[in-house]
């Protein structure tokens, strides 16, 4: 077990149900369980500590990253509340979501697949594609599967998924970035509308699976995500803002509204 002491604005519940992973279950005593960079953990949270159940102490590092636990989201909520006295709402609302930093190919097929989907069905799917094609773990549960396995299937070898049109956008996907023609590392620290564009060179991938991709798989913070939902939410609670007035935290402040929009829908009558 690995633990983390004395950690502020982290709300699993909110962090790992918020939508932007899908390979984590809430257990009955509120622990989550899941998989992340090849590994199963359960992880729960203690007063002011953050405790990793299955965890190896040589992967702390690690885990630190993926909860983004370095990351000051007071010192954030508190600019951003500036912004706008809905958004100031928003963020004590949602305070407990962080942007985790997961695995970027596999943050890429995952909102692949959540197009015109909803959250059970998206988990169902990914859950379908570890188990048929990732590596079995010692628990029972599996990988995700890499790149270069999946680049080497075809539509037909999707099919058990039940992902309709999704699977020969996963298909692309797998095989241009095995073979190097999309660059997820370049999209880390490439210019943001170049970073996006690197990325919608996949068939399948619009602008919002982009600016998703980048905002949980590379950690760029300022990718502001607008589907349906997050359009209706702007258009009702901040008329008169674009995405690009939230600044170099816009994704964080879209995951604060996101939250506090869909767990208060009486907001839009």
């Amino acid at each position: 077990m690995i633990i983390f002491e004395h950690i502020a604005d982290l709300d699993l519940s909110q962090t790992l149900d918020c939508g932007q992973c899908f390979r984590w279950t809430e257990q009955p005593d509120g622990a989550f369980s899941g998989v992340a960079f090849g590994k199963s953990v359960t992880a729960r949270t203690e007063n002011d500590s953050l405790l990793i159940d299955g965890a190896d102490e040589s992967d702390r590092e690690l885990w630190r990253s993926y909860f983004d636990l370095d990351t000051d989201y007071t010192r954030i909520r508190a600019e951003l509340s500036c912004l706008h006295p809905v958004l100031k709402e928003a963020a004590s609302y949602a305070s407990g979501i962080r942007i985790l930093r997961q695995e970027p190919f596999e943050t890429l097929c995952t909102f692949i697949i959540s197009q015109n989907n909803n959250i059970p069905r998206i988990k169902g799917i990914v859950g379908r594609l570890c188990e048929n094609f990732g590596e079995p773990l010692p628990d029972g549960s599996f990988t995700f599967p890499s790149a270069k396995t999946l680049c080497k299937l075809t539509v037909e070898d999707l099919a058990p998924l039940r992902a309709g049109f999704r699977a020969r956008y996963l298909v692309d996907a797998s095989r241009k970035v095995s073979s190097g023609e999309v660059d997820l590392e370049l999209c880390r620290s490439a210019p943001y509308q170049d970073a996006r564009a690197e990325l919608m060179k996949i068939t399948g991938v619009g602008v919002k699976v982009a600016d998703c991709t980048l905002l949980f798989g590379m950690h760029r913070v300022e990718a502001f995500p607008v589907d349906v939902w997050m359009k209706r939410a702007l258009e009702t609670l901040f008329p008169e803002m674009t995405p690009s007035d939230f600044g170099e935290y816009g994704g964080i402040a879209q995951q604060y509204i996101f939250h506090f929009s869909r767990m208060n829908p009486e907001i839009f009558g």
